[in-house]
């Protein structure tokens, strides 16, 4: 059993032992309904204290049982709740560190609940897509009322304990965490001399003096906010059947809500991107007890935008920067812009003043790569050419320490290429930052040929220090989401030539759930970006197929948002994308010029030609080894490159349209004008024929 069973003077202390967060497993579940059991029959037990080992009273759910026959078997989570709150000797809480989502729920089945200060308390279950199962949409409303947990709830969000001592939910709340233990037993035989019937959440009233008026409230405001997810939507229509029915029709109604939530797509996403956040953490080949190197000190070479943001992370996370740059005045303006985001943040009150000079203050600019010799970690943003790298590694090998990792930022260009430029390719990796570098969650992290073990480990414990989501992958061109990317940009040029404008294809991904189409994307990016990869690519891959569409933008001069004009027209002061009659008039031309016959294109084909484009790309990188599993591949895209996180990312999207109807729409394209750009990818047609997905890989 993973509850510890104990008593002391009278009071049976039930503890629950299943690392690392206490999770309800089936065996921890077993072990409360069993312990609560042990101390009825035990005359000497006056009450129960019921807490847990370690870092936390209950993260909930234990989610290595998800999806899996334990989850549901007696005794479930309500069973468990009942046995606690029909216990004839008083159940006390005594809650430390962490209740989330079901251990909240069970504590809220206790008769009491003492409390540490500091412990984080929520119910975050719609960040799964799903409302809390066990009675939280019932009891919480009751224990500190109608507008405080409908909040809660809604959100997800933790709260700490000492803000909740006031509400109705805690009896006590104890400053000194340490004391929890004395306080809560001291607490329960107190309420254990106590004669008559204790206390239970569930008899108590929801009082709010206009709860239909606010239930209203609530709902419109989740409609602007929620507007893919049906979780938030239950979770206040579960509330209010509390309020109207009772508890026990209440009970009911949430668990009815629950169970269709859980078959939801929406769900199947957000628990898809739960999960895969973890797993990409998961090297195969690289045990999680590898040793990692110490990461004090950290360079970076370039002060421009990308080199800027990335000192900004770890500078962020506490950690030194020495930021170099070959000329005063770069230097300078860098410095100026890392002031202007921190000055930017305390002006919206998110950062104070004090740590903004903290943070600033770990950053030491310099001129000379002398400076870098102590740095642990050294981190090249110069521009994206390779004769420009090579001269960067060169002049690393020789003035880094032995032992210091260097890794680039480049976004397409081949790491093995870069790490031959010096005696000690072990040490070199890709750190692919994406923009803005400070904001954006995802990291790419490219692993050369000769990249050790101990260097991989030690970025993916860096990631998270500076809260990236990483991701590792294989060297090819363009790395994961570059390369898929790329595919992507072609179908939205090729729909271009054949009837589509911008204005079209932006509007029908955006409304499938894209933060950005490909169009508005590339003029935020700089069209110029996409024009110089594109002339490496006719050299080094003549045979492939463009459509020029873009390059004859590109020479008009239209970069995008910087020169005033790229695929949209756009006003001083003003990012709004207006639909440009020079460029639909340059399209049309084009496509007489090139012969194209151009046609109605529905939104629906757009869609699909640019989510399937991305789709069968994906496919090939997981053939080819280049990411470990598809989960890695909609990470990327989910935490790069705007992809709805309500269909979960591309491959996951494809496993739930089903890669049969994926495979018939390939074939189709492929029959069609452009059609040489679709080559199926194998997997595809194989995993379609045995009725399998990508994430039901072996």
């Amino acid at each position: 059993m993973a509850v510890d069973y104990t008593t002391r003077d009278g009071v049976a202390v039930l503890t629950l032992n299943n690392p690392p967060v206490n999770g309800l497993g089936l065996s921890t579940r077993a072990g409360i309904v069993e312990g609560i059991e042990r101390a009825q029959n035990d005359p000497a037990v006056k009450a129960i204290v019921l807490t847990g080992a370690g870092k936390a009273f209950s993260g909930g759910a234990d989610i290595t049982e998800f999806n899996t026959p334990k989850a549901t078997q007696e005794p479930t989570l309500p069973t468990v709740i009942e046995a606690v709150e029909g216990s004839a000797k008083p159940v006390v809480a005594a809650i430390h560190s962490v209740a989330m989502g079901g251990g909240l729920e069970l504590a809220l089945g206790a008769h009491y609940r003492v409390a540490a200060a500091g412990a984080q308390i929520a119910l975050p279950e719609v960040k799964l897509g799903i409302l809390p199962g066990a009675g939280g949409t019932q009891r919480l409303p009751r224990a500190i009322g109608l507008e405080a947990s409908l909040n809660m709830i809604v959100s997800g969000a933790p709260v700490l304990s000492e803000k909740l001592a006031d509400s109705g939910l805690f009896d006590e709340v104890v400053a000194n965490p340490a004391e929890l233990a004395d306080t809560a037993l001291a607490f329960a035989r107190k309420v254990g001399a106590q004669a008559g019937a204790h206390p239970k959440v569930r008899d108590r009233k929801i009082e709010h003096p206009n709860a239909a008026g606010f239930i209203q409230f609530a709902r419109n405001t989740v409609v602007a906010i929620a507007k893919h997810f049906p979780a938030p939507h239950k979770c206040i229509d579960a509330i209010e059947a509390g309020v109207n029915d009772g508890f026990d029709k209440g009970l009911a109604f949430e668990r009815e809500c629950f169970t269709a939530l859980v078959q939801t797509p929406e769900s199947r996403a957000l628990r898809h991107a739960f999960f895969g956040e973890r797993a990409a953490s998961k090297i195969p080949d690289v045990p999680s007890d590898t040793p990692v190197r110490d990461i004090t000190q950290v360079a970076v070479i370039g002060a421009g935008t990308m080199g800027g943001g990335i000192a900004m992370n770890f500078i962020n996370a506490g950690i030194p920067v020495t930021l170099l740059e070959t000329k005063q005045e770069a230097l300078e303006r860098g410095l100026a812009t890392i002031r202007k985001n921190y000055e930017a943040s305390v002006k919206k009150g998110k950062l104070k003043p004090e740590v903004m000079e903290q943070r600033l203050a770990l950053l030491s600019p310099t001129l000379s790569y002398d400076e870098l010799k102590q740095a642990d970690l050294i981190v090249e943003a110069v521009f994206e050419e390779l004769g420009v790298k090579e001269q960067v590694f060169r002049r690393l090998d020789e003035v880094a320490k032995p032992g210091a990792i260097l890794a680039s930022n480049t976004s397409t260009l081949d790491v093995d290429r870069i790490a031959a430029f010096t005696k000690r390719p072990q040490d070199v990796v890709g750190m692919h930052f994406f923009s803005p570098a400070n904001v954006m969650k995802l990291l790419e992290v490219v692993r050369g040929k000769e990249t050790a073990k101990d260097v991989l480990a030690t970025v993916m414990k860096l990631a998270k220090k500076i809260k990236k989501t990483a991701v590792v992958s294989g060297v090819c061109d363009g790395f994961i989401g570059n390369r898929m990317i790329e595919q992507y940009i072609r179908q939205a040029l090729f729909m271009l030539e054949e009837g589509a404008l911008p204005a079209q294809v932006d509007r029908a991904i955006e409304k499938f759930g894209f933060a950005m189409g490909p169009f508005r994307m590339s003029d935020l990016a700089g069209n110029d970006i996409g024009w110089a990869i594109r002339k490496r690519r006719y050299l080094e891959h003549p045979e492939m197929h463009y459509s020029k569409i873009a390059d004859r933008l590109c020479e008009m001069g239209r970069f995008g948002q910087k020169t005033g004009g790229g695929w949209y027209d756009y006003k001083a002061g003003d990012r709004t994308a207006y639909p440009s009659s020079v460029v639909n008039d340059m399209i049309g031309e084009y496509s007489k010029e090139t012969n194209a016959q151009r046609r109605k294109i529905s939104d629906e084909e757009i869609v699909e030609r640019l989510v399937f484009a991305l789709v069968n790309e994906g496919a090939k990188i997981l053939e080819e080894g280049i990411a470990s599993k598809a989960s890695d591949i909609d990470m990327v895209y989910l935490t790069g490159y705007g992809f709805p996180l309500h269909r979960g990312g591309p491959m996951l999207y494809a496993d739930t349209v089903g890669l049969y109807n994926v495979e018939r729409a390939i074939r189709r394209y492929a029959a069609r004008p452009n059609g040489d750009a679709w080559q199926l990818a194998p997997s595809i047609a194989k995993l379609a024929a045995e009725g399998r997905g990508f994430n039901d890989r072996a």
